[in-house]
């Protein structure tokens, strides 16, 4: 707690004057946080003091709130790539990040909890962003932005997370989520000018290459790269009691079709299951596999089915979803390989069964098509 406040001191963060009158102060908490490394053990305590955003009002505290962060489709376009062409990946954080931008609103706060002196009456005049303040990711992304833009760096309209800069055949790429930063690239030289202009600008930790981001594990070979997520996997089969279960051999049971009604395996409508008493548990199990697809395409036509549900699940919905993470203990390491071979093409794969027709899958069961489309680079 205290390194947390000598951090927002030395960055003036605040500065301490009386409560104008009509002005009413936000409060403040403390978050206090584990930080784990990609093999599941301790890296470090910390404690981060919290602006109790939700009490701003809009047009007064704050105005635009939207930050842009990076799509995964666009993390895993950069990894192929990367693979591809033999390109090193560099991963860089950054303290404090939301400390780092400029508020341009009038926004009091009470002193933190635990650094009051008693009678005291003043309060913080916010001079710098804080967590927990709406507006918050947003004025760090934009001084990100503005420096980047300022140095040369072209931002993409695909995706606005991403920057890049050439000179001539050689260029850098910088994918930006939140506070933590991807570098790859297939110029050191321009990988190190861009290193140093980040730790010129703001407070940077550099954590070399890339193994662990956003929940990923990024191991490389020659082979290429391979992306998993098997810590979140085991976290999820833990948090659910599933460590000592059997493994389930697929992520649905064959011949079986989710409807409002249940249906059992001759096709022949059953007794209707009872609804979820609390459908929050099923909702949020639904959304961690959602985030486990990025990196397990095999268990996303059960999940993508699922979800359909998600308003009025029932006991048998429940009973499948469950069975999708006994699926996943099979092989909880599964993952992604960007092979180092690859053509660089985009290729894509797409059901061939004619929507479910009876009459006319007949022909084609067990094909599907695929299309190829070049990557361009």
């Amino acid at each position: 707690m205290k390194e947390e406040i000598q951090a927002l001191e030395i960055n003036n963060t605040w500065s301490l004057v009386p409560l104008p009158s009509g002005k009413v102060p936000i409060g403040c908490k403390w978050v206090f946080r584990v930080k784990y490394n990609s093999s599941g053990a301790v890296e470090r305590y910390k404690a981060r003091l919290v602006a109790k955003g939700y009490n701003q009002k809009a047009g007064v505290d704050y105005t635009e709130t939207f930050s842009p962060v990076a799509k995964m489709v666009t993390v895993r376009t950069i990894l192929a790539l990367a693979a591809a062409h033999c390109w090193p990946l560099y991963q860089m954080d950054v303290y404090n990040a939301f400390l780092q931008g400029d508020l341009q609103e009038e926004v009091y706060m009470e002193l933190p909890p635990g650094f009051r002196s008693q009678g005291e009456s003043r309060v913080c005049r916010l001079r710098k962003s804080l967590y927990g303040l709406k507006q918050a990711s947003r004025q760090w992304n934009m001084k990100l932005c503005e420096a980047l833009l300022n140095a040369g760096y072209y931002q993409s309209r695909s995706d606005y997370s991403i920057f890049t800069k050439r000179k001539g055949d050689a260029m850098v790429i910088m994918l930006i989520y939140v506070d933590d930063l991807l570098i790859t690239g297939n110029d050191s030289s321009l990988i190190s000018e861009l290193k140093l202009l980040l730790n010129q600008s703001f407070r940077m930790k550099d954590l070399g290459d890339l193994k662990f981001f956003l929940g990923f594990e990024v191991m490389r070979s020659k082979e290429g790269i391979l992306l998993n997520q098997r810590k979140y996997a085991m976290e999820l089969i833990e948090d659910l009691g599933l460590g000592g279960s059997k493994p389930a051999s697929t992520p649905l049971e064959q011949n079986v079709k989710f409807t409002t009604a249940v249906y059992d395996k001759e096709l022949e409508l059953n007794v209707e299951d009872k609804l979820l008493e609390d459908v929050t548990i099923f909702q949020r199990l639904i959304g961690r596999l959602i985030y486990l697809t990025h990196t397990r395409p095999d268990i996303m036509f059960a999940v993508q089915n699922l979800s359909q549900f998600m308003h009025q699940p029932k006991e048998s919905h429940m009973l499948a979803a469950l069975r999708i993470v006994k699926y996943i203990k099979k092989n909880s390491s599964q993952g992604l390989l960007f092979e180092a071979s690859n053509e660089k093409q985009i290729t894509a794969y797409c059901d061939s069964d004619w929507a479910s027709c009876p009459i006319s899958r007949k022909s084609v069961t067990g094909y599907c098509i695929k299309i190829g489309k070049s990557l361009v680079s």
